[in-house]
């Protein structure tokens, strides 16, 4: 299928590895031009050379904004398509593990960038009158998951934004989605596994098999799988999606509308 995106410009945040980085390649791999964001500068010029021009690096904590002043002077005058909202999780904590300095870091890390980030560049899209914007979150928004009471609470949080906001914009062409990703082989899983292991007698491999046998599709994942899902969303052919939460998750979900 030809997602007829080859001259569109997306940002995608937390480029450098995990759901953005494979998001990132899915793009620039249909003919797109991408704005790859980062902390981590060399992978982020692994990227940019494999893919030259069609990528513009921006090293910086998305937490700052410097790095969003970064993000709108590499926009420039270009038109801008689509906006990838994703990063990293806070700490693996349960409920009375926490302190509120817990909150108030993971506020800032999970839900308010995302937050100030969005509504500094939905304009561009407005003026545009056509966008997409697409948040990687995680299948806790549908099935809280044990001792991730942070990502729990705020991800959910930014999933009520994301809806809102839909409904706000869709009339201009602009669509709001959420992806609900369940476990999957990055970086990411294995604080999750750590922090199950630190909470019982077996071992990292072990847990992770656990893990696995646990999804009915019996593995994790693949970083691709879900690019290629997040590519149609943010393509042309997604006009008719907005506001949904959509899980990725090999069946996890036990709910009924999971």
């Amino acid at each position: 299928m030809d997602l007829k995106i080859s001259d569109q410009r997306f940002i995608v945040c937390g480029a450098s590895s995990g759901f953005g980085r494979a998001i990132a390649e899915q793009l620039l791999d249909e003919g797109a031009t991408v704005i790859a964001v980062a902390r981590r500068e060399e992978k982020l010029q692994e990227l940019k050379g494999k893919y030259t021009e069609s990528v513009t690096a921006i090293t910086g904590n998305l937490l700052h904004d410097e790095t969003h002043n970064k993000i709108e002077a590499a926009i420039g005058n270009n038109p801008l398509h689509g906006l990838v909202v994703n990063a990293g999780g806070p700490a693996a904590l349960s409920p009375l593990e926490t302190a509120m300095y817990d909150w108030d870091k993971a506020y800032k890390k999970v839900m308010r960038w995302k937050i100030e980030l969005t509504l500094r560049l939905v304009s561009y899209l407005v003026n545009n009158e056509y966008g997409r914007i697409l948040f990687i979150e995680s299948q806790s928004v549908k099935q809280p998951i044990a001792n991730l009471v942070l990502s729990n609470s705020f991800r959910a949080a930014v999933v009520g934004f994301a809806k809102s906001l839909s409904q706000e914009i869709a009339s201009k062409g602009i669509t709001v989605n959420v992806l609900a990703p369940g476990s999957h082989d990055t970086p990411a899983i294995d604080r999750v596994i750590e922090k199950k292991e630190e909470n019982s007698n077996t071992s990292f491999d072990e847990v992770k098999e656990a893990m696995e046998k646990s999804i009915p599709v019996g593995r994790f994942g693949k970083p691709g799988e879900i690019a290629s899902l997040a590519a149609w969303i943010l393509s042309p052919h997604a006009s008719y999606v907005t506001g949904q939460t959509i899980s990725h998750d090999g069946g996890s979900i036990k709910g009924i509308f999971g």
